[in-house]
């Protein structure tokens, strides 16, 4: 009988100790500034999985707005994509044509590994390639570029989609400060911003000449609740849960005088090797605005290495 209760006792205690269980790492920060409310471990080099996919993304709005190309346009998901042992979430195969902009909403809610290739292939064939790499690999080179022109130091993205589940591959890593100054930059993009904000899409896949359409859901299941419009979840066996998540609440305004100030509220969390991403999700987030108003009330203070 004594072993009976000391083995409950053990498992209640193990399930106490998962349950206060916090991410390796993470940052809060407010949006505007970059001012860091809180943070465990921001500069910790991790693998960050499907997390990767926002600067993917990134890079093709970027080329899009700078060569003025149609979104609309279809691409056509090439062979190489399957490499690796990548599969698709919703389906893609080796053949199919699909939407620049649906390929950009099956990378971003539906996570889906083979469009973020699709969508590297692409335009890596149609960006500037100076030192002759395949397409994927120049799309890639692009990323890394995108990272060092936001002082993403300690960033290194090695594919287009975050896969790191072959042993034998070296992990795209980062921090979650990086990732922070990735996602202020990404939400500056008013189409990105759209894009994370939908809890669903209709996308319309061509398969020899017939279209097969389906709806994909956004897999942050924290979009809608306390003010969160997105950003992007992300999960490999190596990287552990990872998340990001923005919230936004009313802008703050004051008068002085004939001048009337206003300040939006938005704040952004990364959070990164999380036992439970969206329950920790959920807890950064209600802690991140009791931090900023407390931030605010004192009137916005910037301190030294306090911000991105």
């Amino acid at each position: 009988m004594k072993h009976v209760f000391f083995g409950l006792f053990l498992h209640v205690a193990v399930l106490a100790s998962q349950a206060h269980a916090e991410p390796r790492s993470y940052v809060i920060v407010d949006n505007q500034t970059g001012h860091i409310l809180e943070a465990k471990n921001r500069d910790e080099r991790l693998p960050i999985a499907s997390l990767t996919k926002i600067a993917t993304a990134i890079v093709v709005l970027d080329w899009s707005e700078l060569t003025k190309s149609d979104l609309s346009a279809l691409a056509e998901v090439p062979p190489g994509a399957l490499a690796h042992g990548a599969s698709s979430s919703v389906g893609l195969r080796p053949g199919d044509e699909i939407s620049l902009r649906d390929l950009i909403y099956c990378a971003l809610l539906a996570s889906d590994n083979i469009a973020a290739h699709t969508l590297a292939d692409h335009v890596g064939s149609r960006v500037s390639n100076h030192e002759g790499l395949d397409p994927v690999g120049n799309f890639v080179a692009h990323m890394n570029a995108l990272a060092r022109n936001l002082s993403m130091s300690r960033t290194v993205f090695l594919n287009p989609s975050g896969m790191d589940h072959r042993e034998d591959m070296s992990m795209p890593r980062s921090t979650a400060a990086d990732m922070a100054r990735l996602v202020r930059h990404a939400l500056g993009n008013a189409g990105f911003a759209f894009y994370v904000s939908q809890k669903s899409r209709p996308i319309h896949v061509f398969r020899d000449g017939i279209d097969n359409a389906s709806e994909i859901k956004n897999t942050n299941e924290l979009l809608g609740r306390d003010g969160i419009d997105g950003v992007k979840t992300g999960r490999t066996r190596r990287a552990g849960d990872c998340l990001v998540l923005s919230s936004t609440k009313p802008a703050e305004t004051r008068r002085e005088g004939e001048q009337v100030f206003v300040t939006p509220r938005r704040i952004d969390i990364v959070l990164l090797r999380s036992p439970d991403r969206f329950a920790d999700g959920m807890d950064l987030i209600r802690r991140g605005w009791s931090l900023y108003d407390a931030w605010a009330a004192e009137g916005r203070p910037s301190k030294k290495n306090a911000s991105l």
